[in-house]
């Protein structure tokens, strides 16, 4: 009796102790998920400085000019899979070439300025403007955006006539992106536009009475959900303003800081101070990262001026419950000369060649007034 108990008992334990048809044994581990490597790259605060050449000075400087840069960009495109490029805005004015094309040559019928020809050239995707791109006034500025091929935004610039953004607020580039095991996915980038309040003191004469601004946080605020509705799996800021932990009013000029603390927007590449981040100038900033370039958690970057620098922003995007997520995010600069002015890098002879006749008549013009 004993023995025959024990027999059916080992022979139950057998029976349970088999896969059952209806009860397929888990795989042993979780499916791997789908992940995005994507850099942003950003260059801001070019004020014309093309050419890697001091007109006031007329003698070479391999400190500054976007001919230097460029080869920056293309050697950061060519480590990654993945790459898009913006710019930050006050690229129009600042050295003697902006004013000579915008207050002497002018901008003629089907002509292309050359900041957009060589934006055009290296195939940025989206553009800031600026404070500074008022400075020679609307009309100068809508023509010479007229040869830009990629989008130019700014979300808090309100027209008085319409009560709605004077340029484009956001654009959501769809784009083709490759995951780490080499199969594409449509993803819609969104980036939005902002510059400071400040524009009706600096450029008074050129916008009263036709358009207005609205406070940076509060525009942001506005849009991202929207921009988020329509579909925006990621949402980056070219922030056409600076970094500081101060109190945040309307007016705050700089207000980097507190668009880091809005739900939704995932980097941000920032401008109009000339400063480098991540860089020692912002070290003491509350909830900064200086290794990873992160504000309260928020991945930023902002790339100095006059083409001196190029920012870089790798963030990974992760799907999460059926959605995309940006799961990290690290920053850095690279400078295209060291302390000392040696250049790090070469000049990309296409673009140099494109930017020639601007340059060469510049360069002819100061020789004549200097005699």
């Amino acid at each position: 009796m004993f023995k025959k108990t024990s027999f059916l008992f080992l022979l139950a334990l057998v029976f349970m102790l088999q896969p059952s048809a209806t009860h397929p044994v888990a795989k042993a581990t979780a499916q791997k998920s789908t992940s995005i490597d994507l850099r942003l790259l950003e260059t801001t605060d070019l004020h014309a400085d093309l050419i890697n050449y001091d007109y006031y000075l007329s003698r070479e400087n391999n400190r500054i000019g976007l001919v230097q840069t460029a080869s920056l960009i293309r050697q950061a495109r060519n480590e990654v899979k993945n790459s898009l490029l913006f710019d930050g805005g006050d690229h129009l004015k600042g050295n003697p070439l902006g004013e000579y094309l915008a207050r002497i040559k002018g901008i003629n019928k089907g002509k292309i300025h050359p900041v957009y020809r060589a934006f055009n050239h290296l195939k940025y995707d989206a553009i800031a403007i600026g404070n500074h791109e008022f400075n020679y006034g609307l009309k100068f500025l809508n023509t010479a955006l007229k040869g830009a091929e990629m989008p130019a935004i700014n979300a808090n610039v309100i027209s008085i006539k319409t009560n709605t953004p004077y340029f484009k607020p956001y654009v959501i580039l769809k784009r083709k992106l490759e995951d780490q095991d080499g199969k594409k996915h449509d993803l819609n980038i969104g980036v939005i536009s902002f510059m400071p309040t400040q524009i009706m003191k600096w450029d008074k004469s050129n916008l009263e009475g036709r358009v207005f601004p609205r406070p940076i946080v509060e525009t942001a605020k506005e849009y991202v959900p929207i921009m988020k509705a329509e579909g925006a799996d990621v949402v980056i800021a070219l922030a056409h303003t600076g970094i500081t932990d101060e109190p945040y009013h309307p007016d705050t000029e700089d207000a980097v800081y507190y668009l880091t603390k809005i739900p939704g927007i995932d980097a941000i590449l920032s401008g109009h101070s000339h400063s480098v981040f991540p860089g020692p100038s912002y070290q003491k900033i509350a909830n900064t990262d200086m290794k990873t370039g992160r504000i309260n958690g928020k991945p930023i970057v902002m790339a100095g001026a006059f083409g001196s620098h190029l920012g870089i922003i790798d963030l990974n995007i992760k799907k999460v419950a059926g959605k995309w997520k940006v799961v990290n995010g690290i920053s850095q600069v690279r400078p295209i000369a060291d302390e000392k002015g040696k250049p790090l890098v070469q000049t990309d002879t296409q673009l140099y060649k494109l930017l020639m006749p601007e340059h060469k008549e510049m360069v002819k013009t100061i020789n004549k007034l200097g005699h």
